[in-house]
């Protein structure tokens, strides 16, 4: 059955390894996942990230990170814009999650974002996903 919306399915993955403590989850390879997997490698919410190359788009394989007490340091994640209901915000509309606790991911004109990075270049834009 074909995914609708990969991005969605790419963060039930993640979500589904956290819970199940799994070291590594593998999710179909795109642009806009690996740019992801980027901004939350740099947020410190995985340890690794690296592209598998295969006779298709490739597969993007994602190292989870836990704690000392093997708790995953990813606690929540949401899609925000759907296929069906797109959400875009202006640059005073990027919502701080969990008091800056956590991060939402936007994609704009500079490319796909983190929300403290998008506030610096002063854009605004498709609001992702969120992640705390």
């Amino acid at each position: 059955m074909p995914v609708t919306d990969p991005l969605a399915d790419m963060l039930t993955r993640i979500r589904n390894a956290n819970m199940a403590k799994h070291g590594k989850v593998d999710v179909p390879a795109s642009k806009m996942k690996i740019s992801v997997a980027k901004i939350l490698k740099g947020e410190g919410y995985i340890k690794n990230y690296k592209l598998i190359k295969d006779r298709k788009d490739g597969i993007l394989r994602i190292y989870l990170k836990y704690d000392e007490s093997n708790e995953g340091v990813i606690v929540g994640l949401k899609r925000l814009s759907k296929p069906g209901r797109r959400l875009y915000v202006k640059k005073e509309g990027i919502p701080l999650v969990l008091s800056g606790m956590g991060i939402a991911i936007l994609s704009t004109s500079n490319g796909v974002l983190a929300d403290r990075e998008a506030r610096k270049l002063n854009v605004g834009g498709e609001l992702l996903c969120s992640i705390w």
